[in-house]
């Protein structure tokens, strides 16, 4: 099921809570530089602050979780440990893998959490209206995933040589906050023994093995993944192009800066 950009869904549900797993245990070996992809500004802070903030100011996100790696301590809890307890973010030590990351998480979300979110801490420039329409889309269907309709003309080549031309017309890239019922979530994770770690690219090709079908919110290119430096330059352009919003919630001990 394809849900289209801003579709209002009218169907009265009862309010879901949602715990929010945000992944910045990753090494971003290909980012490279001095300080790994997350933990660098864009537009005046912190990639995975961003990320955080998304989920933090929302009424129906009761519970946020940060997988960092150990390595990592210092300098978050330096850095920005005052206002991560002031917003109640729960830090913990991810995996190897980013898998391992959550399936660490899902050990702390609580018991009465319905719905859990998973988020990569570098697709910093998702929107607010874009995390309430998937965690919606969720609410219905059990499973839902922001995407993006291929554009790009895509060949399938061997040994530097192109054999075909793939047929773009039903694939989508897959983006994040990725959102679950908890209860299937869990289950697909315990299911993870019986398939190929290196085969688990995200959370939804693990629902999908269980058989369950996953919704997509149709959405646009620019909730990018920051993957390498000059993604920061095109992070930026994309945020300043935005009307910046008025925070309704609290801003936290530093108040110029909020974080």
């Amino acid at each position: 099921m394809i849900i289209r950009p801003h579709q209002q869904i009218k169907e009265k549900t009862l309010a879901k809570s949602v715990a929010a797993i945000i992944c910045a245990a990753g090494p971003g070996t290909r980012f490279g530089g001095k300080r790994k992809k997350q933990f660098t500004d864009v537009d005046g802070r912190a990639v995975f602050v961003r990320s955080i903030e998304l989920f933090a100011n929302r009424d129906d996100v009761k519970q946020v979780l940060l997988g960092i790696s150990k390595a990592d301590e210092e300098i978050v809890n330096v850095k920005w440990g005052a206002n991560l307890k002031f917003f109640g973010v729960k830090i913990f030590f991810g995996g190897g893998e980013r898998f391992d990351t959550v399936r660490k998480a899902l050990e702390l979300v609580n018991d009465d959490i319905d719905l859990i979110a998973v988020h990569d801490a570098c697709r910093c420039c998702a929107t607010d209206q874009l995390v309430g329409e998937v965690i919606a889309a969720a609410g219905k269907s059990g499973a839902a995933i922001p995407a993006c309709p291929v554009t790009a003309t895509l060949k399938e080549a061997k040994d530097g040589v192109i054999t075909r031309t793939v047929d773009r017309a039903n694939l989508f890239e897959a983006q994040t906050p990725q959102v679950f019922e908890a209860g299937l979530l869990r289950k697909a994770y315990e299911n993870l023994t019986r398939l190929d770690p290196a085969q688990v690219t995200d959370d939804a090709f693990l629902v999908e093995a269980l058989g369950h079908e996953v919704s997509i919110v149709r959405t646009d290119s620019s909730n990018i993944k920051i993957t390498v430096p000059s993604d920061i330059a095109i992070a930026e352009a994309i945020l300043k192009s935005r009307p910046k919003p008025k925070p309704e919630g609290p801003i936290g001990p530093y108040i110029e800066a909020q974080w």
